[in-house]
Parts: C-alpha cells; structure tokens; sequence
C-alpha cells in the first residue's frame, strides 16, 4: 500500500494534489529569487556603498533645504524691510498730504482776508469817486444855476436901463465893464 502523501500549504492550496516543482542545486524558483535579491543587496553594500551613498545624498538634500530656508529667511528679511520702507513712505506722505492741506487752508483764509479788504477798499473808493462826481454835479449845476441867474438879472438890468438910461450912461457903464473885464484878465 502507498504511504498517504504528505499535506503540505502547497498540496492544499493545489487542490490536495501534489505537485513537484523544479529545483536546482535543492533550491526551487522562489529561492532563487530570494538569493537573488540578498546577493543583490550585499554587492550594492559592499561594491557600490550603497549606505555611503545614501547618506550623501541625504546630506545634499539636508544642505538644499537648509539654503532654501536661508533664501527664505533673507527673503521674509528683505520684504519685512521693504514693509517697513513702505510704511514709513505712507506715514511720511500722509505727513506732507496734512502739511499741503494746513498750508492750502491758511492760504485760501488769507485769500479770503485779503479779498474781504480789497473788496472793502473798491466800495469805498467807489463810494468817494461817487460823492465826488456828486460833489462836481452840484457845483456845476450851482454854477448853471447862478450864471443863468446872472444872465436873467443882466438882461432884465439892460432892459431897465435901456428904459431909464440915455445914451451917455449907457456908454460909461459899457466902458466900466469892458475896464472890469481887462482887470480879470490881466
């Protein structure tokens, strides 16, 4: 009778069959692998040093980021800076901008000030070029006035002469007023 065949992961997992894989030097395919792979490690350790390597080129990285945070660290310096810069400008215009308006204020009150008494000064000077047109009008209407009376008193003082008067009166009194005239003149 034949011996019941050994169970085995594998024989389960076939089915319960058994199944001979082949094998070389007593090793089958997934020993190889495995020896593979430790063969493979072992020449990156001690051919290529691969933990030197590794190491370096961790080190490289470490040093990239560490000058990247440099350039950052400059960097936030530089526009914490430039912030600064930019408020100080801000406070300095906003200094000026009060400055141009006190200054702009003054001048406009003294603008007014000044207009107030210009205006004050042209309606007096008007007020007095007024009067004194006034003044002139008056008198040159007295004087109308008084040479018209003087005509009027004239003619009606010729007309009662002329009446009253003979001919050698009114020679002497034509005489007297022509002498009365040279005296004025002269």
């Amino acid at each position: 009778m034949a011996e019941p065949a050994e169970l085995t992961a594998e024989t389960i997992a076939h089915g319960g069959a058994h199944h001979d894989e082949p094998a070389l030097l007593g090793l089958n395919a997934e020993g190889w692998v495995y020896t593979g792979v430790t063969i493979f490690l072992v020449l990156a350790v001690v051919v290529f040093k691969a933990p030197a390597l590794i190491a370096k080129a961790l080190d490289d990285r470490i040093a990239g980021v560490r000058k990247q945070l440099d350039e950052a660290s400059a960097l936030r310096a530089e526009a914490e800076a430039l912030l600064a810069d930019a408020q100080a400008r801000k406070a300095a215009a906003e200094a000026d901008a009060s400055a141009i308006r006190a200054r702009a204020e003054r001048e406009a009150a003294d603008l007014i000030t000044a207009g107030e008494v210009a205006a004050s000064e042209a309606i007096a000077r008007r007020t007095a070029a007024a009067e004194q047109r006034i003044a002139a009008a008056e008198r040159a209407a007295t004087a109308e006035l008084k040479a018209e009376v003087a005509a009027q008193v004239t003619r009606a003082a010729a007309a009662i002469i002329a009446v009253k008067a003979d001919a050698a009166l009114q020679t002497r009194m034509t005489d007297e007023a022509i002498a009365g005239l040279d005296r004025r003149l002269h």
